[in-house]
């Protein structure tokens, strides 16, 4: 026999309220607060391909994005916006940053920009912090901000960095960073070039594919070591554990 059991509402009630709360995530005011500039500016690396952030910094596949934080959407004088972007409009809140971050074709549809987004928050979190304080009036998110700005001169001197798939030493980090803004590191690691086949490589990607031509000192280094790491007999070719 098949016996059913029946619960009051009050009774599920207070078993609701016994219930352990489930920890919420932190908004995005409360990340922006405790946001890690110098691990933002780590982050930005992955947009370095397409983009500059210093004062007057020229602009590449995309915009300079110096007072972007707070500042006007589509509005950097002499760069070419898709209208996708121009009708989106309004300012650049930290808000909007950070759904645009999230997602861009999702926030923007029809955008040019062809990054994926950055899944977690802490992390758009802490490149609209890095972002925002390059800024003639940076704007400021809470009680952290002080700490924001010692952090950004001394981050760069703390711990080391790994590459993925890429192998340590000189013009790793620049390699990294210019090719994983549009593709993984293993498209790289698979290939066996001579320096000039690289050269020839890297400018059929930016002739045919639209990528942002390096400049000097960054091509020389990523050449360099694309030759050294990544030539003909693909001494560092990736095998399976």
């Amino acid at each position: 026999m098949t016996m059913m059991f029946s619960m009051s509402r009050p009774a599920v009630a207070a078993l609701v309220l016994l219930m352990p709360a489930l920890p919420a995530q932190a908004g995005l005011d409360e990340l922006l607060a405790s946001a890690d500039v110098a691990e933002g500016e780590k982050i930005f690396r992955k947009c370095k391909a397409c983009h500059t952030v210093e004062k007057d910094g020229k602009s590449r596949s995309g915009p300079n994005l110096y007072d972007i934080v707070g500042g006007p959407v589509a509005a950097r004088e002499g760069f070419k916006y898709s209208g996708a972007l121009s009708e989106y409009g309004g300012e650049w809140s930290p808000e909007r940053l950070d759904a645009f971050l999230e997602k861009p074709k999702d926030e923007v549809k029809g955008t040019r920009m062809s990054f994926p987004g950055l899944k977690k928050p802490e992390d758009r979190a802490a490149l609209i912090a890095y972002l925002a304080s390059h800024s003639d009036e940076p704007m400021r998110f809470g009680a952290a901000a002080a700490a924001q700005e010692a952090s950004a001169e001394t981050g760069a001197e703390a711990g080391s960095e790994e590459f993925g798939l890429l192998v340590a030493g000189p013009g790793a980090e620049e390699t990294f960073y210019a090719c994983t803004a549009c593709h993984s590191e293993m498209i790289v690691a698979q290939q066996g070039l001579t320096r000039k086949g690289w050269e020839e490589m890297l400018d059929w990607m930016v002739e045919e594919q639209g990528m942002s031509a390096l400049e000097e000192p960054d091509l020389s280094a990523v050449l360099d070591y694309l030759a050294a790491n990544y030539g003909e007999d693909r001494p560092n070719f990736p095998t399976p554990e």
